[in-house]
This record gives structure tokens, sequence and C-alpha cells, in this order.
């Protein structure tokens, strides 16, 4: 039977699902229109618009938590093995081994597992490879025996309302289980800041927890906060089998720990003892856990004389699993060290890819004197009347050992600026050298004129939080809650580097040195949450230390690779610069020498913007240049798009392909008019022809009164839809909603209005018309 007429969707419906279900497929395994991404939101200007998500035509599990192909289908007009490309692609990204391609007469296997047997084959339609046959190539594949199975193919944990996890997530349960149950004593996972490394974790856990593969876990964090939103969120369907460790589970009387739970939260400086306490952790015997989870790994961690080491080497035994964003990786310390390659690595740029992080754009601002450097004059003093120490001083020195005032006061009126002129609410996260410099930054931007309004309604509107500001560090929670609208601006050092869930940051000022790529990483992490409820989708960064240089290191987002070697030679402890981000901001033991040189004028002397693109650089690059290329990708010349437009049935479906691939048209709106249609803005931007106004449109066809052969009901609707398509433009007339909007209505109700002009299809008819004339080339 020909199934030439068929669309893919038919030959999905006839031809592909039957197949795999006769070959034994449950149907609740078998996943059509599987989403694998959120599609990629894309930032010019103000303006953020997403792409298409990524869908699989079909995956198929093996079980709920263990994809194991990807089929793609073509309808009958396409080759059989058509869809090879994109269902290896998919089956790449789902970590799967099996690839297949279909166009409903037969099916083309690819094998991924290098195993012996051919890579691919041409299977007849009624040969469908069963679940069992696929499992058994899995299993060899990956290694695994009988007493693995049981674990690498329970469930995750679901309920009505819980999370699903996204794919890289699934990735990194199923990875880490099936090498924890094969035996592997030490794991690291690798999953960029807002990625959910703890509800990942926690999926891991209950696996493990359930297969009583783990029955008594340690979970550790370095932050309160992380171990509270643990218990009472991701880890709460653990109930009553878990608790949060801390001395009120130690016995005043005799000492000994509580050991009646099984799942075991804890914040480690609460239990490794230290300033007159007793540890903690010794009170359990060194076997008594299967699992320690170490989140935040790459803080004080990685180094041989680190508190957390401590309670690992006590629990040797145990199994160790590290998760990080950023693994430290020096000549001095490191994470692969102790744990080893990473299982699963899920980086930002493929976050930002696949649609689930926010991308952002940079501010780079460039004063005058951090470009030419600043020196005294001979015996020069300053402010307390010391003699400045005669030597060049230059952006490094900027708030470390001198201090300008003006500086300060000129970076806090650009940050101003520029909130005020996009929403002076957004909240917003100001990175200084230090304590000193936050609080006199926190000082500055009070001072702005255009923010006094707004301290005075609120004297939250700026907080400094800092580890030493017991007020400022008690409103990190009211910052980080997006229900909270104060505080907006946060003036800290390092106390918000890490660790801090900060889901609807807008804006991230950097005014200080970033000495490691580490730290430059948390701090960009910030940023990175998406919450499109609160109408955040991207963010900036306003950077006036030249730190996004550090963008194009290679380092940037590349694969962990481990410098440390471990030998006598090394020195135990890294010089400062390479020191970890601390818990809290710390307050100088001796204050450094700060010259204080007021009345120095700072002016800005260049300023660009620049994008995150597709290859997860930055790219400084104009909105009609970015257009031009993203169309140039889309339509290869001026008359393939005019051919594209004028054919389509609904020019919609073209405005619907250029938004996917991330050609934002509110923002050609905004630097074009508002009077013209996408048509109009796409010919004008991308391949300067002149542009005509929805109106101008409109008014060419009247005058050519090309409608006469229509009468009555049906030339007045032609007419009302030409003042629509002036007023609100091509979308609004190719809807049938439109019929049901004054002043058609008072026309007639739809159906009457359909059969004036003598059924549904004459009136598709005359509204292809109508587009024709209004794009007609005597328009143009």
């Amino acid at each position: 039977m020909s199934t030439k007429p068929l669309s893919e969707a038919d030959v999905c419906d006839q031809f592909i699902t039957p197949a795999i279900h006769s070959a034994g497929w449950d149907k609740v395994l078998v996943r059509r229109e599987y989403q694998i991404t959120d599609g990629q939101i894309v930032v010019r200007g103000n303006i953020a618009t997403r792409k298409k998500p990524r869908r699989a035509d079909y995956v198929l599990f093996y079980k709920p938590n263990l994809p194991i192909a990807v089929v793609e289908a073509k309808d009958h007009k396409h080759s059989l093995g058509d869809g090879m490309q994109q269902a290896l692609d998919y089956a790449q990204k789902l970590d799967t081994p099996f690839a297949i391609s279909s166009n409903g007469m037969g099916f083309l296997l690819h094998d991924r597992t290098g195993l012996p047997g051919d890579v691919e084959r041409t299977l007849e339609l009624d040969a469908f490879p069963a679940p069992d046959e696929l499992w058994a190539r899995y299993k060899e594949w990956r290694g695994i025996r009988p007493e693995h199975e049981p674990a690498v193919t329970g469930p995750n944990y679901t309920a009505l309302g819980w999370k699903t996890p996204r794919y890289y997530q699934q990735i990194a349960i199923n990875r880490t289980v099936e090498a924890i149950s094969k035996g592997q004593k030490r794991c690291l996972l690798v999953m960029a800041t807002g990625t959910g490394k703890t509800f990942t974790a926690f999926q891991i856990i209950h696996r493990l927890w359930k297969q009583e593969q783990a029955k008594r876990i340690l979970f550790l964090a370095d932050r309160n906060i992380l171990v509270d939103q643990a218990v009472t969120n991701d880890f709460q369907p653990f109930g009553g089998a878990m608790v949060k460790l801390d001395r009120s589970l130690v016995d005043a009387n005799t000492g000994k720990v509580e050991t009646a739970y099984e799942i075991y939260l804890s914040l480690y400086q609460a239990i490794v003892g230290g300033e007159g306490r007793e540890p903690i952790y010794d009170k359990f015997d060194p076997d008594f856990f299967d699992l320690i989870v170490v989140d935040e790994c790459h803080r004080g961690s990685a180094r041989e004389d680190s508190e957390w080491r401590h309670i690992l080497e006590y629990f040797s035994d145990a199994t160790q699993l590290g998760l990080t964003a950023t693994p430290k990786e020096t000549q001095y310390v490191s994470n692969i060290h102790y744990f080893g390659e990473p299982i699963y690595t899920y980086s930002l740029k493929e976050g930002i890819e696949d649609g689930f992080l926010a991308p952002f754009k940079v501010i780079r601002v460039d004063l005058d004197v951090d470009l030419q450097g600043w020196r005294p004059t001979a015996g020069q003093v300053d402010d307390k009347g010391e003699v400045i120490e005669d030597r060049i001083y230059n952006q490094m020195d900027f708030d470390r050992s001198i201090v300008f005032p003006e500086r300060t006061k000129r970076v806090a009126e650009r940050v101003s600026e520029f909130l005020h002129s996009t929403d002076p609410m957004h909240k917003t996260i100001v990175f200084c050298e230090d304590i000193n410099h936050a609080e006199r930054m926190r000082e500055a931007l009070v001072n702005v004129s255009e923010n006094k309004p707004l301290v005075t309604a609120d004297h939250r509107y700026v907080m400094r939080i800092t580890g030493d500001e017991k007020e400022g560090k008690a409103q990190l929670d009211h910052f980080i809650n997006p229900k909270e609208p104060y505080p907006v601006i946060a003036t800290t050092s390092k106390l918000m580097t890490t660790g801090v869930d900060a889901q609807t940051c807008h804006v991230i000022v950097l005014d200080r040195r970033i000495g490691s790529m580490t730290e430059f990483k948390q701090i960009v992490g910030r940023g990175t949450r998406i919450r499109e409820d609160y109408g955040k989708q991207f963010f900036t960064i306003i950077d006036f230390r030249k730190a996004t240089e550090l963008f194009a290191d290679p380092d940037w987002d590349g694969p962990p690779l481990q410098v440390y070697q471990p030998g006598d030679d090394k020195p135990i402890k890294p010089p400062d610069d390479e020191e970890d981000p601390v818990i809290v901001d710390p307050v100088d033991p001796e204050p450094r020498l700060r010259y204080v040189v007021g009345g120095q004028r700072f002016g800005i002397v260049a300023e660009r913007v620049q994008y995150y693109d597709k290859d997860g650089k930055l790219v400084t690059e104009s909105l009609k240049d970015y257009t031009r290329r993203t169309v140039g990708e889309q339509f290869t010349s001026l008359d393939a798009f005019l051919t594209s437009w004028k054919t389509a049935d609904r020019k919609q479906a073209v405005i619907a392909e250029l938004r996917e691939q991330g050609v934002l048209l509110e923002a050609l709106a905004d630097m074009v008019g508002p009077d013209y249609d996408p048509f109009d803005l796409i010919c004008h931007v991308a391949y300067d022809r002149p542009a005509l106004t929805r109106k101008e449109r409109a008014e060419a066809v009247k005058r050519r009164d090309v409608f006469t052969k229509y009468e009555g009901t049906a030339r007045a609707v032609l007419d009302a839809l030409l003042e629509r398509y002036a007023d609100q433009g091509v979308e609004q007339i190719e809807e049938f909603a439109v019929l049901q909007l004054r002043p058609i209505s008072d026309l007639g109700t739809p159906i009457e209005l359909v059969r004036a002009f003598g059924g549904k299809q004459k009136y598709l008819d005359a509204i292809h018309e109508l587009e024709s004339e209004l794009y007609s080339d005597e328009v143009a």
C-alpha cells in the first residue's frame, strides 16, 4: 500500500506506532513527541524570545527511568534513513545506545554501543526489535550484571505534582546509580548552577535507599539554608526517616548521638567541632554511613587539610558522591584527584542552549582612569594626610590599596542609570572587593539622586549583605525570595558568590577583581535561574573590571581537567589568589593600608554590549547584524524569503518559524517603528528594502479596488479586515476569532459571515487573495 499521500503524522499513526507496539513495547514506555529541551532563549536589546523546543518523534524506555532508543519518522517522500542524523543527535543527547529512522516502509537501526556486529542494519516493518532484545544489548554495552539490575532499573520517586527529571538529570541519576551499584566508591557530578543538583541528589539517594544499596545516608552542605531547603523541599518525601544532624541529637549526659534515623542532613561546619566544641561526626561508628553526598564540594573541600576531608576520611568505607557546579582544579587542590573524573557533566553552555538556564548580555564599562592608571605627584598626600607611595596604581589596586570615592560614585551612578532605564525594582547584586568596598558602594547607591525616593519609601532598597553585618545578612532570605520585593540592590563581597539561589536576580555588577575561574562561574551562576512567572528570561552583567574577559578563556566552559598532582613537594595551602570562596566574608585581621584620594574625576570612555552566542562565546553584535545573520541562515536570499512568504498558506507559519530561529520581531519594531508588520521589518532590516507601514499597504489595496467581485456582507467583511490589518497586522486577519470582534461581529455571526463567501473554503480563499494583494509587487 502506498503511503505517498500521507503526512508524517499519518505515517506514525498507521505504520510506525503499530509496528512498535506489535514488537512488545508497552504503550506507557513509548513516549511520542518527547520534549527534550525547553528551547533556547535569545536576547537582543531588552527583548527575549524562545526558540522551538527540541522534540524526538519517539523515545522508547525499557523502564520508566531508562530511555534506550530514539525513533525519528519521515513521510513516504523521504528515504528510510533520512531521519538518521537527527535520531543520532537525539540519541547522543539522551545517552541512548540505539537510533532508529523510518519512513513507514521499514526501519534503519543504528547501534552506538561499539559491540561486535553491524553498526547499521535495515529491518522490515514487522521486524522492529523487542524490548528484551535491546535490553540484552544495553546490558552487554554497560557491563550490567544480574546483581546490578535492581538498582539500575529501579524507579525514580514519583508522586502527584512531583517533578519529573529533565533529560540531563535522568542521565546523571542513572549513571551515578549504575556506578555505585557496580562498586565505585567515589563519584563526582558536575552540573551548572541552577540545573537542579539537589533534586538530582535526592533521586539518586532515594533509588539507592529503596533498593537497599545504601541504608544510611549523610548529606553534607556548607550553608544552613541549603540544608533547610533540602529538608523542606527536595528531600521532603523521606519524612520520618530523615533528620537534620546537629548538636541537638547528642545526649547531654551520655554524649551519644541519635542513630535511629536513616537519612541525615547536616551543615558540615556544625559537625566538625572547633572553637571549643567537640566534633559530632566521630560519635558515629566509622562504618555507620553507606553513602555520603557532599553538596557544593568545591568550597573548601578539595584540600587535604580541609574540614570535610576529615569527615570523609573518617567514613572512608562509605560510598562518597561530590556535587559541584565548578570543580576546583589548580596546581594546589583538586576535586578530581579525590573523587575521580566526573561521571557526568552538564555545563552552563548546554543549559543555556537547552533553554533551562537564563542567557545573559554583558555591558562592559571602561572608566578612563582604570585604563590609564594613576600616579601621585611628588610628595602627594591622601585625604588622611598620608604620603602616597610613588608608583603607578591601576585597576588591580583600586579599592584594595587605594580608594577613589569618585570612582565608587561613578559606578553607582551608572548602575542606577541602567536600572532606572529598565526596571529599578529588578533584583541586583553588586560584587565588591571586600566588606569596606561593599559598604562604600552601598552609601554611594543610596545617595544617587534617582534612588533617593526609593530609599525613602523603604530603606532596604539598597543593603549591604556581608558576613559581618547582622541586619543585612538577616535580609538574605528576603533577597532571594521571589515574592519579597526588598532588598532590591545587594552590595556584597564573597557571601553571595555561591549557594545563594537568587532566582529573580536580573542584574549582576562586577566591580571586583576575580582571581579564579571557579569563583567567576559561581558569580555568573547567581543569575542563571529562569523565572518567567516573574518576568525573568535573561540577566545582565555590568562589568567594570574586565572580569568578563574570562569568557574568552578556554577553561570558561570546557571539561574539568585535573591540574593538581599529589606529591610531597606541593604546598598544602594555596596562595591567597587560589583560595576557595569562604563561607562568610572575612573581617580583615589587619586592615590593608588604603590611601583615600578624593577629587579625582572618573569618566566613562567606552561601553559596549555583548551577547552570549550559540557557540558559548561573547559577541559584540548589533540587532541589525544579528537579524541579517539569523534570517540569512533560514533564507539564502531576498527572493527566497519573498517566495516563502507569498506561497505560505498562513503568514503566521513563517512568522513562527522566524521566532523559533531567534528573530526578535518586537526588538525590530522598537528599532524601525511600531507601525510595520513582520514582513516589512524583515525586508528592511535583513535586506535593506524600503519598508511600508501597514496603513500604507492597506491604502494601496483600497486605491486599486481589487475586490469588486465581492458584494454585500462579503465585501464589508473584507473592508473591515483590511482596517484590522492596518491596525493590528496580518496575524489578526488569519484567525477565525477575528469574526467575533467588533466591528466585524456587527455584520453577523461567524457562521453567517462565512456563508456570505459561499462557505469556509471560499472564505479562506478570499483571505489568501487579500494577503496576496497586500504583499503584491504593485504595492511594494
